[in-house]
């Protein structure tokens, strides 16, 4: 298979997997002494913004160690009244073991996001070249986190 499909192909494949993933359960943001010794993970602040000219704004911290390719972390917000999520940008990450504040903006399509209750989905994604596959990146996941917050005014 020629390198530029295969690229495409396996980009496809992480965005997909990113999509499917499952969200993690918790919802707070509370930091216990048994979860400080965690060496990665991801929050969201609340509330989202949502701006007048239909930008969403999610922002949050991050921790990640270990990575060997291309790592991010990217949003997504969704609503009960609407049956579609949105994906809300991507920002590179450092996984040097520091945490780390991290703020992704978008505009999903013209008035599908309300203000009031949202629920956000932060994940730290790396692009992880394979052995196996001629260096192929596969998604592997450092963090998730699925958290209701409110979407208010920016």
């Amino acid at each position: 298979m020629p390198l530029r499909p295969a690229l495409a192909t396996a980009v496809g494949a992480a965005l997909f997997l990113l999509v499917a993933a499952p969200s993690a359960p918790a919802d707070s943001d509370r930091t216990t002494e048994a979860e400080e010794t965690v060496t990665e993970s991801v929050t969201v602040d609340g509330p989202a913004r949502l701006a007048a000219d239909g930008n969403v704004t999610v922002s949050g911290t991050y921790r990640c160690v270990d990575s060997k390719g291309p790592t991010f972390v990217s949003a997504s917000i969704g609503q009960r009244s609407s049956s579609g999520r949105y994906a809300i940008g991507g920002t590179v990450a450092e996984c040097d073991g520091k945490k780390h504040r991290w703020e992704n903006k978008s505009k999903p399509a013209a008035s599908t996001l309300k203000h009031g209750k949202a629920d956000v989905e932060a994940t730290i994604v790396e692009l992880r070249p394979t052995e196996g596959l001629g260096g192929l990146p596969l998604p592997h996941f450092h963090a998730l986190l699925k958290k209701n917050v409110a979407l208010s005014k920016a």
